[in-house]
């Protein structure tokens, strides 16, 4: 598995269970190869049930939003499942009033999401 420097991945069963290295998720050169992190293991990796953890993640900006929008896609284009948890109040909010809420299966906890997929 080749090292990533924005993300740390797990399996549980047969889900992949990625933690954000960055508590805030701004600068466009982070987000540019976080999003090729998560690409990859997709793309590259053929891992299709994701779950992503953001209890380390305190600030998302709009282009990380993003970028979440276009792995969303890409794993539902393959047949996989993309799930979320552990947003804290403030992020929950951003995806609320944006309605991403509605495009994404978000959880409370790890142990939830995980026994949803």
């Amino acid at each position: 598995m080749p090292a990533h420097q924005r993300v740390e991945v797990s399996e549980v069963d047969d889900v992949t269970v990625v933690r954000f290295v960055d508590r805030k998720i701004l600068d466009t050169a982070n987000i540019q190869e976080l999003g090729n992190e998560l690409f990859e293991l997709v793309e590259s990796d053929n891992r299709h049930r994701l779950l992503l953890d953001f209890s380390g993640v305190e600030f998302l900006s709009s282009a990380a939003l993003n970028k979440l929008i276009l792995l969303e896609r890409s794993v539902k284009k393959r047949g996989g499942q993309l799930k979320l948890c552990c947003l804290r109040p403030e992020i929950q909010e951003v995806f609320e009033i944006t309605r991403l809420n509605q495009m994404f299966d978000v959880f409370d906890g790890q142990s939830d999401a995980l026994a949803a997929f």
